[in-house]
């Protein structure tokens, strides 16, 4: 493990606006030979994708999630229970992209950085390869009930690579080696510093319509923890000017500590929630 570690924590070192998606719904092709398009959301699922927002433009993805729909009518379908993150995404360059987000789950602060170390490029690099680093404050963490508790408590941190080939032109796969800490996890049996290894894809169905997955599989969970592996389906649907993500997921949280960290959901006991993500760029 401490070699995935040393990797994730190297590289760090080292959407649209109307008629510029409308045309981008058809560009499935290649550009100065480099892919395009492997993903048109910023998320497949649960996991970042390898797009980025373009230079000088300001994205704003407001992601809502409801809660179980287990309960049926009792919280409406979850309705009673959902959360919301609110996500602004800059792009300082084409390559380079910042963002800071508000969660309603454990109100959540973040910021993060993700950025292009390489692109898939016809007879060339057969990958995408983007790193994903954030920090987050957890100020639902209460003194109250944890008197000693101190506000580097609150913090937590992510490592994330993302690898993605696009195989051909309705297919799209990713791969997410993860490191993530939480300086304050409720369960003293799980280690603070967690690792995980994401799975995603993307098939397009239509010109706007694309099935999408990603699975978030814990590679040191505790033996007694209660948490389950995230898996998510959805679809994208793009309609001018904006981007929407309709899926399924066992997990609440949307932020990537709380996912793959904290899902709650049992895909067999019909114990999933329904959410949507939507964006508009300034």
């Amino acid at each position: 493990m401490k070699y995935l570690t040393l990797l994730l924590l190297y590289f760090p070192l080292i959407s649209f606006s109307q008629d510029d998606l409308l045309d981008e719904i058809d560009n499935d092709t290649i550009t100065e030979n480099y892919a395009s398009a492997a993903f048109k959301g910023l998320k497949v699922v649960n996991f970042e994708s390898t797009k980025l927002v373009a230079k000088k433009e300001l994205t704003f993805v407001v992601a809502h999630r409801f809660g179980t729909v287990k309960n049926g009518f009792d919280t409406f379908l979850g309705l009673d229970d959902a959360v919301t993150r609110l996500n602004f995404i800059y792009g300082i360059s084409d390559k380079v992209n910042i963002s800071v987000s508000r969660s309603s789950f454990q109100k959540i602060y973040e910021g993060a950085i993700k950025f292009e170390l390489i692109r898939q490029k016809e007879n060339g690099f057969p990958l995408t390869v983007v790193s994903y680093n954030s920090a987050l404050i957890n100020t639902a963490l209460d003194k109250a009930n944890l008197p000693k508790l101190e506000f580097i408590n609150r913090l937590g941190y992510t490592a994330q690579l993302l690898i993605a080939r696009k195989v051909n032109k309705n297919l799209s796969l990713e791969l997410a080696p993860t490191f993530f800490h939480d300086n304050f996890v409720a369960d003293n049996s799980q280690d603070n510093s967690q690792y995980a290894l994401g799975i995603g894809g993307r098939y397009k169905l239509t010109k706007r319509w694309s099935l999408n997955a990603d699975y978030g599989w814990h590679l040191n969970r505790s033996e007694t923890s209660p948490f389950k592996n995230p898996l998510s389906i959805g679809f994208d649907l793009e309609t001018g000017g904006h981007v929407f993500q309709l899926h399924f997921t066992n997990a609440q949280a949307m932020n990537t500590n709380g996912y793959l960290g904290q899902s709650t959901g049992d895909w067999a006991d019909g114990d999933f929630f329904f959410g949507f993500n939507l964006s508009r760029v300034f």
